[in-house]
């Protein structure tokens, strides 16, 4: 972990660095999990629209339909892939691999 204060993308606008300069560490740490959670949202609904989603589709194991969404969740501080989806009225999960901090 760094002492000195992390340095912002140059593609982020000064308006929202500010706004983030706000927020205490609880609320980023909350902010970069929904940050991920949406960026694999919108890659994989990237993907399905090319029809590339097929080798996600390859790495299902046995018991997930391949239908699914891959989520993040957060357990004791540390990020989880998840595979998740609808079976019926109920939400139905998979333990798919740990996030990489490198990310």
């Amino acid at each position: 972990m760094s002492t000195e204060p992390a340095t912002p993308p140059t593609e982020l606008s000064t308006d929202v660095v500010g706004r983030l300069d706000e927020y205490s560490s609880e609320t980023l740490r909350q902010l970069a999990r929904y940050a991920e959670s949406l960026a694999e949202y919108r890659a994989r609904n990237a993907r399905i629209a090319e029809g590339a989603d097929e080798a996600e589709v390859e790495d299902l194991p046995d018991d997930v339909p391949p239908k699914v969404t891959i989520m993040v969740k957060e357990i004791n501080e540390n990020c989880y892939y998840y595979w998740q989806w609808r079976d019926g009225d109920e939400i139905e999960s998979t333990y798919k691999g740990p996030v990489d901090s490198s990310e």
